[in-house]
């Protein structure tokens, strides 16, 4: 399954990932999703670390692989060859690990629902039209928060979780995952160090690791002192600059967060590759062009942007010591962007469109599939296509 392509991608700076959500556990969406922005040229799809959400990915992953020729006859590049499959794991606290939640039956029944309104993910409802369940649907909800400041009776809350690495391990080992990312803040080394303990037995089985992060003080000795820890050093490593999170889809400007962070990632010369996350949105690749940090199409050169090794490295080769390939490779430009909200909110009217089919076709069939209405598949994917074709067009 594993698609080296993809790790070609990284390695050129137009690496595409398609966040699916750390929490997000809506199974026809997430094959749907999968499905979509596999057709459209994604390198890697992260989603939760659920069994269930893997299996509905890979059958996402499966179904794109089955249309690959029909892709081509639609006009997209897809021929066949997989994005990376990551999942996702926290060492403590993290937003992205969480659902709101709140007792539907307690709300004033004047209340405007603005709770409703703002949620990109569509997972608060009232009087649902399948059931006429009102609430949050669990399964939908990834965690943004935005719902919590606007209720104006203060009746939201939040329940978090942390990932147990003692439940990830099969997945390694029996469900194919290529690729992990581990969620951490400034001042959980202690807590980092725990979960990669329990890590580390397998993680010779995976193509890359992410260690994704948000700002703060002391960021970059805090990143330094994790690759210090992370013995033996993984041979592909991203570090993802977690600028603005879930934030995306709010307007252009939620992007600067991560872009600055990632710009302050660079200069550090960490050994790995940096990918931005938090914020993205269709202005994130435009604005990386107009300031120079994405690499363009032909540009090489031994000490320009191609490469960025930090002064130790370079005087352990002028020495003939040896330097791990990570090492060797650092580029001095963003090797990629993630995508999470934007990108499953840009797919969201599609996605609508094809759960009320399945209201309206519950007798017939219980869950339809995207490839099942081939009109919506292709409007998904070209939709899809619009923002991952931004950056591999460099």
């Amino acid at each position: 399954m594993t698609n080296l392509l993809a790790l070609q991608s990284l390695k050129q700076g137009h690496w595409f990932k398609l966040i699916c959500g750390a929490s997000f556990q809506h199974l026809p969406a997430v094959r749907s999703l999968t499905l979509a922005y596999t057709l459209a040229g994604a390198d890697c799809i992260d989603v939760a670390a659920d069994p269930a959400v893997v299996v509905a990915t890979q059958a996402g992953l499966q179904a794109a692989k089955d249309l690959a020729r029909e892709a081509q006859k639609q006009g997209f590049g897809f021929k066949g060859d997989l994005p990376l499959l990551m999942v996702s794991l926290n060492d403590g606290e993290d937003p992205h690990f969480r659902k709101a939640e709140f007792n539907a039956s307690s709300c004033p029944v004047d209340c405007p629902r603005p709770c409703e309104k703002i949620c990109p993910a569509q997972a608060i409802v009232f009087n649902n039209i399948k059931d006429s369940f009102s609430g949050i649907i669990a399964e939908k909800c990834y965690g943004c928060g935005r719902c919590i400041p606007v209720c104006p009776y203060e009746m939201i809350n939040t329940t978090s979780y942390i990932s147990t690495p003692e439940a990830i391990a099969p997945l390694i080992m029996s469900k194919g995952i290529d690729a992990i990312e581990i969620h951490t803040k400034v001042g959980r080394l202690a807590e980092f160090q725990r979960l990669w303990v329990a890590i580390a037995p397998w993680a010779d089985k995976l193509k890359l690791i992410a260690i994704s992060c948000n700002d703060g003080k002391g960021l970059i000795d805090y990143l330094q002192a994790i690759y210090d820890l992370i013995i033996p050093h993984p041979e592909i490593l991203i570090w993802q600059t977690d600028g603005r999170s879930m934030s995306g889809d709010i307007g252009n400007g939620t992007t600067i967060a991560g872009i600055k962070l990632g710009q302050k990632v660079l200069a550090a010369n960490l050994p790995g590759y940096v990918q931005l996350a938090g914020g993205t949105n269709s202005y994130t690749v435009p604005k990386l062009k107009s300031i120079g940090l994405l690499k363009e199409s032909g540009e090489h050169g031994a000490g320009g942007r191609e490469q960025r090794a930090g002064s130790s490295q370079q005087g352990a080769a002028d020495k003939g010591e040896n330097t791990s390939p990570l090492q060797r490779q650092s580029p001095a430009f963003i090797s990629g962007v993630a995508y999470g909200s934007y990108a499953r909110v840009l797919l969201s009217p599609i996605l609508e469109q094809l759960e009320n089919k399945e209201v309206i076709t519950t007798s017939v069939k219980a869950n339809l599939r995207l490839e099942d209405e081939p009109e919506l598949l292709w409007q998904a994917v070209k939709l899809a296509h619009s923002l991952v074709s931004q950056i591999k067009s460099q």
